[in-house]
């Protein structure tokens, strides 16, 4: 055989080769098997986004609990932070560990599953199940990659209201979420107030801070600095930016802490040693803590899409949205609202909350506001905190019994 031929066959083999270990590598991820129900929206009923394009097709993937009632006005909404996902009070499939909001839903908890029929998604731009950039694009057969479009917060409520209107809930009794879910919350609470009877928006802001956007640009810099990140095209390639993105998560998992919670953890505690030892190895606990972080997070999360997520935060501000004027966004609301803020939280402070508490009382909508008293920094909405607890189940069981549940 010519010997120009065979090489070109012994390439186009290694090509299907390589293309063939590429598919598989995608088809056992969680962004194309995340383990739980997902549903499809066709070509037909495209998602319109405010970049100005339509997605279709698409998918959402979603977790329940619950039973829906006869009457469909139990329904509850939870909406996840920027890593978190639908696997609520399900055991993760990749890390095998609990559902990350155990603490506050379940039977008998806050969030009561005998009680109320709870749904949370995977949200449009994330790596579980829900189309994203690690989705593979129809048109081409390989994963979008940046050619994904932009998603904002308001992208993500209108998928979950496209979501909720196929499995017939027609408005909910309660919308809750910390974080960038809480960000989903107010989002809902405006652009949907008819169908928000209740809202629970936890450690929150309804904007996203010039520091906060600045932490977020120096973890996707950390990240297409990683020469794997290969332009946003790696999944192609067969690689993953695991140093970039790993770095990242450290960084930002700094911010959801408090130096409080962080010197009574570790302090300048040493790792498995009696001395420094004069190198750069992970010497203090702190920092075999953080490199912890950074390799269990490469493992269940996709570098786009954490970009794509973080970008949707930083664009997001509700009273730009509506004139300037905070209030504005939710005049003429008859949602109920539960404000929650924590004492040492300093990613979204107490007086991002109060800016939203005084933007309701200006449209004399009904709110509550609750300041908890806690040393453990952002993070505190997902653990065990009792005196959130005790104010979100008295705040959730008023607004049961008015809705007549």
């Amino acid at each position: 055989m010519d010997s120009t031929l065979t090489q070109n066959a012994e390439r186009d083999a290694e090509t299907v080769q390589r293309e063939g270990a590429r598919r598989a590598v995608y088809e056992a991820s969680p962004a194309s098997d995340p383990r739980s129900p997902v549903m499809l929206f066709s070509a037909d009923e495209p998602l319109a986004m405010d970049s100005g394009a339509r997605l279709g097709p698409f998918q959402i993937a979603y977790q329940t609990a619950g039973t829906l009632n006869a009457q469909r006005s139990n329904a509850v909404l939870i909406c996840h932070a920027l890593t978190g996902d639908q696997h609520f009070a399900h055991r993760h499939p990749v890390t095998g560990k609990p559902g990350w909001w155990e603490t506050l839903v379940g039977p008998g908890k806050p969030v009561d599953t005998n009680r109320y029929f709870v749904v949370c998604s995977n949200v449009i731009g994330s790596c579980m199940g829900s189309t994203g950039p690690a989705s593979l694009n129809p048109e081409t057969g390989r994963p979008y990659g940046l050619d994904f479009p932009l998603v904002t917060i308001r992208d993500m409520v209108r998928a979950q209201a496209m979501l909720l209107d196929r499995l017939g809930i027609p408005d909910l009794f309660l919308c809750i979420g910390g974080s960038m879910g809480g960000m989903q919350v107010l989002q809902w609470a405006s652009l949907f107030p008819e169908r928000v009877f209740s809202a629970m928006p936890i450690a929150t802001g309804a904007r996203h801070s010039a520091q906060n956007i600045a932490f977020h640009e120096v973890g996707r810099q950390a990240i297409m600095a990683d020469p794997a990140w290969a332009d946003g095209r790696y999944l192609e390639e067969g690689t993953r930016p695991a140093k970039g993105l790993g770095v990242a998560r450290m960084g930002a998992h700094i911010t959801y802490l408090s130096e409080p919670a962080l010197h009574r953890k570790f302090g300048r505690r040493l790792q498995n040693r009696a001395a420094p030892t004069f190198s750069f190895n992970a010497d203090f606990q702190i920092e075999s803590y953080l490199r912890h972080q950074g390799l269990s997070f490469v493992e269940r999360f996709d570098a786009n899409a954490y970009l794509y997520l973080t970008r949707a935060m930083d664009y997001f501000d509700l009273a730009e949205d509506h004139g300037g004027v905070l209030g504005h966004a939710f005049r003429g609301s008859k949602t109920r609202f539960c404000v929650m803020s924590f004492t040492s939280d300093w990613l979204f402070p107490t007086a991002d909350s109060r800016a939203i508490v005084h933007a309701l009382n200006a449209v004399a909508a009904p709110v509550a506001f609750v300041e908890v008293e806690s040393d453990k920094g952002h993070d505190a909405f997902l653990l065990d905190e009792p005196a959130m607890f005790s104010a979100a189940q008295g705040f959730i069981d008023a607004a049961a019994r008015a809705r007549g549940l």
